[in-house]
């Protein structure tokens, strides 16, 4: 622990969670959690469905966080987590890593954005028990299986880009179904257990009036809502840079 009560890693290392509506950081030895619209002049939407649509607008805003975050005249810090949507590809995460990596000019790792809710859920993540998560953010909705510590099925939606960040009924219907054809892929064996342990919701959206309901009923399963979950992404990105958990996750520590 530092003096001031901070645990150590804090000050060298940090978690991004780079969304559509809001750009999250945890670390660099910040005393809270930077939490910003994902917007630049010039450039509101640099992000789009979780993924970068406007590369150099989205390199100023990381930069302009990381520049929040980190004190002035502080040495150059170790690693970045970042995370990205379970369906971005290696061109599209290649992406995101160049542009994190040149703005905080250390090393950066990107993580699959459910998986990190997870684990900032508070969800035991290591087993061979599947466990259900949905994703719900302002650009895209992800839901997904994970089980020993890696997601191993995933659906999603991507929302209307000129959105408001609400999710009209018929949107909500289309979610409901989705998560419903990823529980009917597992097989029948695991139903159960996915069923016992319920389905949590992550992302400034999993409040949103009536989801968790539809959800709940179309299951026929227990529905929560993680604790604060717009900020679980970030939470469990932060985690990772613990070495119990990046050694889990084959994630580097050095």
């Amino acid at each position: 622990m530092t003096g001031n009560g901070r645990v150590s890693w804090l000050d060298d290392r940090a978690a991004v969670d780079l969304g559509t509506a809001r750009i999250r950081l945890i670390g660099f030895g910040h005393p809270s959690i930077v939490d910003e619209p994902s917007g630049v002049p010039g450039s509101p939407r640099p992000v789009r469905h979780g993924l970068v649509a406007d590369v150099a607008a989205c390199a100023r805003l990381v930069d302009q966080v990381l520049r929040t975050a980190l004190p002035e005249g502080a040495r150059t810090p170790g690693r970045v987590l970042v995370g990205v949507p379970v369906t971005a590809s290696p061109a599209e995460r290649a992406t995101v890593t160049g542009i994190v990596e040149r703005a905080a000019g250390c090393a950066a790792t990107v993580v699959e954005e459910p998986l990190a809710a997870a684990l900032g859920s508070g969800l035991d993540i290591t087993g061979p028990r599947p466990r259900l998560l949905m994703d719900v953010g302002a650009g895209i909705i992800e839901a997904v299986v994970i089980r020993d510590a890696a997601v191993t099925d995933a659906v999603a939606v991507q929302l209307p880009a000129d959105g408001d960040g609400s999710l009209p009924a018929h949107v909500q219907d289309r979610v409901t179904e989705m998560a419903a054809e990823l529980l009917a892929r597992l097989p029948a064996r695991l139903r159960p257990a996915a069923r016992e342990g319920g389905l949590m919701l992550t992302g400034g959206g999993a409040a949103e009036a009536g989801l968790a309901g539809r959800l709940c009923s179309r299951l026929r399963m227990t529905v929560s809502s993680a604790p604060e979950p717009a900020h679980a992404t970030v939470r469990g990105l932060a985690r990772l840079c613990l070495p119990p958990m990046a050694a889990l996750l084959a994630l580097p520590t050095a």
